[in-house]
């Protein structure tokens, strides 16, 4: 995993086996520092975190990869925890131009881990450019009036 930013109770990461390939969209996930079980074991303070770091995430992601050449058309957001049961919040990058995971179409996965990897293999991750340049976009994003005024 490649750290991408760091908050007080999330980090977010770009993993280093991603579930979408970069030129198809690209894959990031924000984890929770400490484990939680589902949103509903979320103090206020975290819950308010992580709708902005997913606000400024997904932004990030669509301003960053599009200006590295990847027609990003929307973000998927998804709170997963079946292959890890905790909490933690994918955010697929949905590309115009994908292969894998086409355009218009709901995202299709193998049922397990080992599954995944037996059928999609090493998808490409985000290249070190790309986590740099998010990472520039997610702090310079939160110095902005509209996630100034996010308040815990």
């Amino acid at each position: 995993m490649a750290l991408i930013f760091e908050a007080v109770h999330f980090d977010i990461i770009a993993p280093v086996h991603p579930h979408v390939a970069r030129g198809d969209g690209a894959h990031m996930v924000i984890n929770p520092r400490h484990a939680v079980e589902d949103r509903t074991h979320l103090t206020r303070e975290q819950a308010i975190e992580l709708v902005k770091l997913t606000m400024v995430a997904g932004e990030a992601m669509k301003t960053v990869l599009t200006r590295h050449g990847i027609d990003i058309g929307r973000i998927n957001y998804q709170d997963n925890g079946n292959w890890r049961h905790e909490l933690h919040v994918h955010l697929y990058g949905r590309a115009r131009s994908a292969r894998r995971q086409p355009w218009g179409h709901f995202l299709s996965f193998p049922p397990t881990r080992d599954a995944f990897m037996a059928e999609m293999g090493d998808l490409e991750p985000l290249r070190a450019e790309d986590i740099v340049a998010l990472r520039a976009e997610i702090g310079r994003l939160l110095e902005t009036e509209k996630y100034r005024a996010f308040q815990a």
